[in-house]
């Protein structure tokens, strides 16, 4: 029983603390983007948007071979993420049949325990997957309109795509590129819950301190405020 009471102890406070961290990073992105790395970087891909479709003539290939190199890299994510996925339905398969080795650990070693661990890696997996193909889907849109020559279009204004909606699209792309590379981290403590309550726990306290250092910017000098504040009220 004080086996099993790490486990309803230890993986709920993890899991709490990853998911109060992330609450407080989506807030400090919302009302202080400039205090952080995905804030900065959102700007500054509307500042690169509107840059590229300026003269598309000269710098179309250039756009469409950076967002080809987003795209690559959120397939890799993704293939990785479904092959994981076939590899936790294989060891799931493997202990219904009596193959799976045991491990020393020091928690609930119940059937329901473990099945709930390979449970949440997986959908940990899936997530990561679906995300990455949302990122996709918005970067192959994003490479088409941003080679429209929206200010040399006859029709009306109205009918044109903006720099603005196309920077909007490279941004969503980003922004769940980084949602399913969320999913990877948090598949990290789920796997170490394998081995016990403890590694897991620890693993949650290592990656929200790391996160910490990592999402956070003091270094937001070079964003000139004039185009800050013009982004804001257009």
């Amino acid at each position: 029983m004080e086996k099993q009471f790490l486990d309803y102890m230890l993986v709920p406070v993890g899991l709490l603390f990853m998911v109060a961290y992330h609450l407080w990073l989506l807030h400090r992105i919302l009302k202080h983007p400039l205090h952080t790395v995905i804030g900065i970087n959102s700007m500054n891909r509307q500042f690169w948007v509107r840059a590229m479709m300026e003269d598309p003539s000269k710098n179309g290939v250039l756009a469409v071979q950076t967002l080809r190199n987003n795209i690559m890299a959120s397939t890799l994510l993704a293939s990785t993420a479904i092959m994981l996925s076939s590899l936790i339905a294989v060891l799931v398969n493997g202990r219904s049949k009596g193959s799976y080795i045991g491990f020393h650990i020091y928690g609930d070693k119940s059937e329901l325990c473990m099945s709930i661990k390979f449970f949440s890696i997986l959908v940990c997996f899936m997530v990561a997957f679906l995300f990455n193909v949302q990122s996709i889907r918005y970067y192959s849109h994003a490479s088409i309109l941003i080679n429209v020559p929206y200010d040399r279009l006859e029709y009306s204004s109205r009918h044109c795509v903006t720099a603005e909606y196309v920077g909007r699209t490279v941004n969503r792309g980003s922004y769940f590129w980084s949602l399913g590379l969320r999913a990877f981290y948090f598949s990290f403590p789920l796997f170490l819950w394998i081995f016990g309550p403890i590694p897991m726990f620890l693993c949650c306290v290592f990656l929200v301190c790391m996160l910490y250092f990592l999402d956070g910017s003091s270094d937001f000098g070079w964003v000139a405020p004039s185009d800050v504040e013009a982004q804001q009220t257009a």
